[in-house]
């Protein structure tokens, strides 16, 4: 696997311009673009997976290489290197934003994803799990249960692996061990 900027099939945004990254690109089994921050609402997202994505996919499959894009639940910098910026500058809203990643992965054509990421709690990107009331100003999970974005990944598993239908509705919280 080779991690590449969002960029890098047009050679254009975060990525290097030079033609010999495809080559590079082509040495590895699987492309796996970073994207957190690529884009920072559900609109976004729809917009980054037709732009990026669905092409992408393309790409890889015409040059024999798996595609698995990077997903996230959501982003926050408040604690990151002393920027400030808002708390949970991209907003959870209570799986919503994670799930239509997952469901813009899988119409785009992925059968693999990434969750960015398990412990980043300082970047508002963890989904281990989470109290409602951490200390400082961390970002909760919003009343949802403590192991709601765990539970939230093991149900993309189950759509990347077609064993449960899209569906644009963010499966509920069902109990706080999700039998």
């Amino acid at each position: 696997m080779i991690g590449a900027p969002t960029g890098w099939r047009s050679l254009d945004r975060d990525s290097l311009s030079d033609p010999e990254l495809h080559n590079v690109l082509k040495l590895a089994d699987v492309v796996s673009p970073w994207t957190p921050g690529r884009y920072r609402d559900i609109k976004g997202v729809a917009s980054h997976a037709d732009e990026y994505w669905k092409p992408d996919v393309s790409w890889c499959a015409k040059h024999g290489l798996d595609y698995m894009p990077v997903v996230f639940p959501g982003f926050s910098r408040y604690y990151h290197y002393g920027r400030g910026e808002k708390l949970g500058a991209i907003p959870r809203l209570k799986g919503k934003f994670f799930w239509s990643q997952i469901v813009a992965a899988k119409k785009a054509g992925c059968n693999m994803i990434y969750v960015a990421m398990f412990d980043e709690v300082d970047e508002g990107t963890a989904i281990f799990k989470c109290t409602n009331q951490p200390p400082g100003r961390f970002l909760t999970y919003e009343g949802l249960p403590s192991d709601y974005y765990l539970y939230l990944a093991g149900q993309a598993g189950k759509l990347i692996r077609d064993e449960i239908p899209l569906t644009y509705t963010v499966p509920p919280p069902v109990t706080s061990d999700h039998k």
